[in-house]
């Protein structure tokens, strides 16, 4: 198992960037491909982004393509999502997860949040308009 803390939320407004974090610790951390999840108020948790194990493949949703990037520092054992141009829309806790399931499956199912085993605790991203 792998424990894993984010950070770097907040509030800012529409157009502005963040940074999160992710730190983990436990299992090996460059062992598991890993992914961003959002959930807004009385909505379900949806794929924002995931990331290989070493970092040479990454996946985006279509509504955050070409303002978020996902990457990760496996010396330093932490994952990142730099997000930028932010809407009101992005507003949502976000979670980052490890992937826990068949890593030969990974390119298959990177948005399947079923397939993360390992989650952190979420941190809180508010976009005013």
């Amino acid at each position: 198992q792998v424990q894993l803390v984010e950070s770097g939320g907040g509030l800012v407004q529409a157009g502005g960037s963040l940074r999160l974090s992710c730190a983990a610790s436990g299992r090996t951390f460059s062992n598991s491909a890993m992914g961003w999840f959002r959930q807004a108020p009385g909505k379900e948790r949806e794929f924002v982004a995931a990331i290989s194990r070493i970092g040479d493949i990454t996946y985006y949703s279509d509504s955050v393509k070409g303002r978020f990037t996902i990457s990760r520092d496996n010396a330093k054992n932490t994952l990142y999502l730099q997000m930028n141009m932010l809407k009101p829309e992005d507003t949502a806790v976000y979670y980052c997860a490890a992937y826990t399931s068949n890593s030969l499956i990974w390119r298959a199912t990177y948005g399947n949040a079923g397939r993360y085993g390992d989650w952190g605790q979420g941190t809180q991203v508010t976009v005013s308009s």
